[in-house]
């Protein structure tokens, strides 16, 4: 298993139960329901890369360089994507986060995620194993 890519899975995984706990608990009241629902998908999102990176460190003796692409996309797209959606959705109480410059950044994340998917499935089929 690839020590690195574990490492990352588990600090996303702390801060994503960290961050859905902090969604339903810290900002109930204090944004509109539209925005804790952007959170909301920020932190499944985040969850669901987290896991995708701990599959990825699976094939880590493959030293496959799809895994390593893969493993560099998801965490751009968890960076890029669920952290400006969480920016957004707190921008009411934060004043931090312009929506005309994270706009942009919340789908070049999501592309991130589709890469990153694209990258897992060519490693598996480039797998002798």
């Amino acid at each position: 298993m690839n020590k690195r890519i574990i490492l990352t899975a588990s600090f996303f995984g702390f801060a994503a139960v960290a961050l859905g706990a902090f969604g339903a608990h810290g900002l109930e009241g204090k944004i509109s329901e539209s925005h804790l629902e952007t959170w909301e998908t920020a932190v499944d999102y985040h969850f669901y890369h987290t896991l995708g990176l701990l599959f990825l460190a699976t094939f880590s003796r493959a030293k496959n360089n799809y895994i390593k692409f893969s493993f560099v996309t998801f965490t751009l797209g968890i960076l890029l994507f669920s952290g400006s959606l969480y920016l957004l959705s707190t921008r009411a109480v934060t004043g931090f986060g312009n929506p005309s410059v994270l706009g942009p950044v919340t789908p070049i994340g999501g592309l991130c995620f589709i890469l990153g998917w694209i990258g897992l499935f060519v490693a598996t089929i480039k797998n002798k194993g």
